[in-house]
């Protein structure tokens, strides 16, 4: 079914970098783990160097999981937004091309969830 506006809408969106202080905001899941049903997101400044993505927000979030411990991260792959990434831990969120809103997808080859069930 084809929708047509009645009008130009013209707003300033709420959720723009500006309206940030100086971070942007940063989605962050781990697939084929569906016991955390969103991804979580975190307002960092874009001089964030990658690893405290790693050692901090991450583990943060998703340490709770059982299958969290077995990860071996040097086989973990990243995507950001549907593009495979290899991150640089000592570079910045935007050396490494993450922007504002950006989904950061991270995939543990083996771990597939709470009994292979992708929980």
């Amino acid at each position: 079914m084809t929708v047509k506006a009645l009008a130009d809408y013209q707003f300033k969106s709420s959720d723009a970098l500006e309206n940030f202080k100086g971070k942007q905001l940063l989605y962050i899941n781990w697939e084929k783990h569906r016991l955390f049903s969103r991804p979580f997101v975190v307002a960092l400044a874009p001089e964030t160097p990658f690893s405290v993505i790693v050692d901090k927000y991450i583990t943060d979030c998703y340490s709770d999981h059982p299958d969290f411990a077995k990860i071996d991260w040097d086989s973990v792959t990243w995507q950001n937004s549907n593009t495979a990434f290899t991150p640089d831990p000592s570079k910045s969120l935007a050396a490494n091309g993450i922007g504002h809103k950006d989904l950061i997808r991270f995939t543990t080859p083996g771990l597939n969830g709470i009994a292979d069930t992708g929980y």
